[in-house]
């Protein structure tokens, strides 16, 4: 069968915006050479906007509703952080986006004093990238980093071992869908209520993650 010259000029152009598409989408900085090509997906997908669950059956849950446990062992209730808008990560230290923590800082120092907090989930689910203890990641985070906010001991945030918090945020939040890879970021209004989600690897001080906190926080002074 013999191929049209136009036709196979058009696919060539249209893989070539697909391709420039993609590159412009990685922050500067970013290795995704860690990341399957089938997960490249779904963050690009997902980078393109992630659209809010129109279903009736949203649970009436909030993030408030919740208990989880720092990097140190104590019992925290996210109830505790009422009245805050939150950044939700679920964060690694061998990986591509590990450099993202150095943004997640900076967001932090930016907007605290207006009531913003970064909290920072290790998981080790996505090819052993969080590897180490409890111990050696808070160290790891302050030394490397200089991390202030809030850090909270490694979980599941899929799987059978999947922690409760990360159930709600994937199955019964507004914003619901599977974990695609480290530094998923959830954005969380001040009533617990959960106000946007954003791929991994869509910079923390990216312009559309900075709007939609600024759009949630009371105006500067």
């Amino acid at each position: 069968m013999r191929t049209h010259p136009v036709s196979t000029l058009a696919c060539m152009l249209l893989l070539g915006t697909l391709l420039a598409t993609v590159t412009s989408a990685t922050p500067r900085g970013t290795r995704t050479k860690d990341v399957p090509a089938n997960v490249v997906s779904a963050m690009e997908a997902s980078a393109r906007g992630a659209s809010p669950k129109e279903s009736l059956q949203v649970s009436t849950a909030t993030i408030h509703d919740f208990k989880v446990v720092t990097i140190d062992g104590a019992t925290k209730s996210l109830g505790d952080f009422k009245g805050r808008t939150l950044l939700i990560v679920n964060t690694a230290s061998r990986c591509g986006f590990t450099p993202q923590y150095e943004s997640l800082e900076a967001l932090y120092g930016k907007y605290r004093e207006r009531g913003f907090e970064v909290l920072a989930f290790p998981a080790n689910d996505f090819m052993g990238q969080e590897p180490g203890t409890n111990e050696e990641i808070q160290t790891f985070c302050s030394t490397r980093f200089h991390t202030t906010f809030p850090l909270f001991a490694k979980l599941s945030v899929k799987g059978k071992h999947m922690a409760p918090l990360y159930q709600y945020l994937t199955k019964d939040s507004p914003f619901p869908g599977a974990i695609p890879w480290n530094f998923t970021k959830f954005l969380v209004g001040p009533d617990g209520q959960v106000a946007a989600r954003f791929a991994p690897n869509v910079d923390p001080r990216s312009p559309k993650v900075t709007a939609a906190i600024e759009r949630l926080l009371p105006a500067a002074h």
